[in-house]
């Protein structure tokens, strides 16, 4: 009788079951391994994602010779090297608003990242100057409070958790909102076409953002805005929200990169077009959202049994802000 069947499916295999391939005659010193999987071995303080960016920017060597490719495959005896650069010692001088033993409240300048990230950042960061508590959008200026001590900052982490802070923003907006003052009460949740953005969405977790118009051209408008909660790029969602996004927001803004997609109706989002949009560009080039004031309780320098403070700290308007109205 014949009987037949599939092909083997691993002829590799099957030849050393049939006795074909010799293995005491193997050398294992001529096996080769992927480059970062071999990293991971030797820093294992690493993990393997950071590694793959650093063979990428060329902080790794093989045999005296440089790497670029994570999966290229070496033996386990190569000679392997990894060189991340160090930061900058030297930091650029931000405008201290208050000082003490416990805390330091700096007035942030747009373009300043929060926190690193990943394992290698080059630029400074808001960690470097103190305990981080809150975070700003790295194109976002004004308030922000760093603790000195972990002790200070778990009990001001507490009270932005416990919405006992309160904080007021300024933004210059596109067009009106059609009422002068308002509270947007419109829940927002992660956009799952992108990731990375968040958009209005009856399935959202619960968002209070009060705003009030200050001041208005006609085309741009200046909103005072105090939000009630603090979901990650709120404000910005909420103005996107009534189609008076922030001026110069990459993201959610009229020129952004999400403004001409189309958001599910059943989310109850309404997109910007950019179809009529009109140039702003100018001084501002930056997002014009500010962190004007921080009101908060700090601890008592001066007697820490003593009864704690309560501080508002405020942050001066920046000068593009009236720039960009007169206009």
């Amino acid at each position: 009788m014949i009987i037949t069947g599939k092909k083997f499916s691993k002829p590799e295999l099957s030849r050393v079951i049939n006795g074909d391939v010799d293995l005491s005659k193997q050398d294992d010193a001529t096996e080769k391994f992927r480059l970062d999987h071999l990293l991971v071995k030797k820093y294992p303080e690493y993990n393997r994602s950071s590694l793959q960016t650093f063979i990428k920017k060329g902080f790794v060597t093989v045999n005296n010779q440089l790497a670029k490719k994570p999966n290229e495959k070496y033996e386990a005896t190569a000679i392997i090297n990894l060189n991340v650069p160090k930061a900058s010692q030297n930091l650029p001088k931000i405008p201290v608003l208050y000082e003490n033993s416990n805390v330091i409240v700096l007035d942030k300048p747009a373009g300043l990242l929060s926190m690193a990230k990943g394992e290698y950042c080059p630029e400074p960061t808001l960690e470097d100057y103190g305990l981080l508590v809150h975070r700003l959008d790295r194109d976002t200026s004004g308030v922000v409070i760093l603790a000195k001590n972990p002790a200070t900052q778990t009990m001001l982490r507490k009270q932005f958790q416990d919405r006992k802070t309160h904080k007021t923003y300024l933004a210059i907006v596109e067009s009106h909102p059609k009422l002068n003052e308002a509270i947007i009460d419109l829940p927002i949740a992660r956009n799952l076409k992108h990731p990375t953005t968040f958009l209005v969405d009856q399935n959202g977790k619960p968002s209070q953002t009060y705003y009030k118009v200050l001041q208005t051209n006609g085309e741009l408008s200046l909103l005072e805005l105090k939000p009630k909660t603090g979901r990650t790029h709120q404000l910005r969602v909420h103005l996107r929200h009534l189609g008076t996004p922030i001026l110069g927001d990459p993201v959610y803004g009229s020129e952004g990169i999400i403004a001409k997609k189309k958001v599910d109706k059943g989310t109850g989002s309404v997109s910007v077009s950019n179809e009529n949009a009109k140039d702003h560009t100018g001084p501002h080039q930056r997002l014009m959202l500010h962190a004007k004031s921080l009101e908060i309780t700090i601890p008592n320098p001066t007697n820490p049994q003593g009864d704690n403070i309560r501080r508002t700290f405020t942050a001066p308007t920046p000068p593009e802000f009236t720039e960009v109205l007169k206009k």
